[in-house]
């Protein structure tokens, strides 16, 4: 199982013989971390319990939940009301950017994308200081199982919502702003310095890395904070895309924002949109409510797909979807491959 995989792992590295300054730090959403009597939570209370001083494990509760709503909304379904959703994998300067959340399914039979950054000082840093700032937001899981608010934060549910969402934008905004400051000093010594040296001399000299050849733009959405980076670039970039431009975008749930469907219809950029078939979405024969899923999502494409028959757009706007047997598709992304001149 890949939790006690992960659970063991992470004990054998915190009780080494040698002195170790190991820190653990793991963010969690609170509402799919705490669901039923076995959970995310549970799994992690023995590290907690062994190793207090070096594990924290952090319960990001959206702020929309809360009052009579919360009271109300059954356990399964209580997500949809809002989630954390960063899927990110820190190791020293290594990172993994990832669709999955670490159950089975996601080391055997699903299909999802995973970009691996290998040796990035500067992104582990940003998405170590991301991690710890939303972490700073959320509730503290206690070697008792309770949860706490770090010192002097408001609550996410039980306190002024107002006031909690201005302190959690602060807190994850400082973050975004420093990585902006560092990243714009960073550009002007190595593309704006007096003394730029060429990259023979810059290795012989061990004062400089070679230049870089590829830019990294993290994008953060959190809605609630009045954060919508990623939305203002996503829609820019669909926005400006021309015609002759092919847009390639995959998602294992289809169900684009209006705003969003409204650009894809609009502009005049080819769009190739890859799809999971109801076969291979990740609720198909789920019991209860949850198994109809699939067919809902079916419905919102075949309603898309209408809009686009409807305005002639059918060879321009193409939707495909993806199949294999006994596979489930989780892929997400958009791809906009440069045009050559």
């Amino acid at each position: 199982h890949a939790g006690n995989c992960l659970e063991n792992t992470l004990e054998k590295s915190l009780q080494a013989k040698f002195p170790s300054d190991l820190k653990v730090s793991i963010l969690l959403d609170f509402t799919r971390g705490s669901r039923g009597r076995k959970n995310s939570r549970t799994m992690l209370l023995p590290l907690l319990q062994r190793f207090p001083e070096q594990v924290r494990v952090s319960l990001f509760h959206t702020p929309n939940l809360r009052g009579l709503l919360r009271l109300l909304i059954p356990e399964r379904f209580n997500e949809t009301i809002g989630l954390q959703h960063i899927k990110v994998y820190l190791f020293d300067n290594n990172i993994i950017l990832s669709g999955a959340n670490l159950s089975d399914s996601y080391f055997t039979n699903r299909q999802d994308r995973y970009v691996f950054l290998q040796d990035c000082p500067e992104i582990a840093d940003f998405f170590t200081e991301l991690v710890d700032a939303v972490g700073d937001v959320s509730l503290q899981l206690q070697g008792d199982d309770t949860v706490q608010v770090v010192e002097g934060m408001v609550h996410p549910y039980k306190g002024d919502r107002a006031a909690y969402c201005r302190a959690a934008n602060k807190r994850v905004m400082d973050v975004i702003n420093s990585a902006r400051a560092r990243q714009q000093v960073l550009h002007a010594q190595t593309f704006h310095g007096d003394s730029l040296l060429t990259q023979e001399d810059a290795a012989a000299a061990g004062d400089r890395r070679p230049a870089p050849d590829t830019w990294i733009y993290p994008l953060i959405q959190m809605k609630p904070f009045e954060i919508q980076i990623d939305e203002i670039v996503t829609e820019t970039l669909l926005t400006e895309a021309e015609r002759g431009a092919k847009i390639y975008l995959t998602t294992g749930y289809f169900n684009l924002t209006q705003a969003y469907m409204d650009l894809v219809l609009g502009t005049r950029a080819e769009y190739q949109i890859l799809l999971a078939s109801p076969e291979v979405n990740g609720f198909f024969g789920a019991k209860g409510v949850a198994g109809a899923i699939p067919a809902a999502y079916v419905h919102i494409e075949r309603q898309f797909y209408r809009e686009v028959c409807s305005l002639g757009q059918q060879e321009r706007v193409q939707l495909q979807e993806y199949w294999r047997r006994g596979w489930t598709f989780h892929a997400k992304g958009t791809r906009w491959p440069p045009r050559l001149p």
